[in-house]
């Protein structure tokens, strides 16, 4: 499947595109770590099948540092020994609010992000989890590919 559409090419899709942008910035800025933010928004794309933000998320993780193994291990974060408790959390967090039922994200998980995060993280664990889904559904539903991504093209801090 060739690309659909290039948000960038109108003046509307520009605009909220780079305000988009923008708020995937504010997260970066946040208190959540930024591996455990990559690993989170890894997951969630794998989940939505996005190859864009695979692609994005993948190359991002590793120039902040992350360990090649651990990003080949994600989709099987349960069977593994390499996601400390706290990532763990997130990771699940990202599954439930990803694919969503009736009840949202379960009590137990809740309990479990609350037990590892505070407040600051918390919330921008929400966020991230919202805004990486809706990146997601932009970039399938428009079949953005991944393999071209370039770390720091959306104007991450490094």
């Amino acid at each position: 499947m060739e690309p659909r559409f290039d948000l960038f090419a109108t003046e509307t899709g520009a605009k909220l595109a780079k305000r988009f942008a923008g708020l995937g910035q504010a997260l970066h800025q946040s208190p959540l770590p930024t591996l455990t933010a990559e690993l989170v928004s890894l997951r969630a794309s794998q989940l939505n099948g996005c190859g864009f933000c695979l692609d994005m998320h993948v190359k991002e993780a590793v120039a902040a540092g992350e360990h090649p193994l651990r990003l080949h291990l994600v989709a099987g974060w349960r069977e593994t020994t390499v996601f400390t408790e706290a990532e763990q959390a997130a990771l699940a967090f990202a599954e439930e609010g990803t694919l969503l039922t009736r009840d949202g994200v379960s009590d137990e998980t809740w309990e479990n992000v609350r037990k590892h995060y505070d407040d600051e993280q918390v919330a921008t664990l929400v966020c991230l989890v919202g805004l990486i889904n809706a990146a997601n559904r932009m970039a399938v539903s428009t079949h953005q590919k991944g393999g071209s991504y370039q770390v720091g093209a959306l104007g991450r801090a490094q």
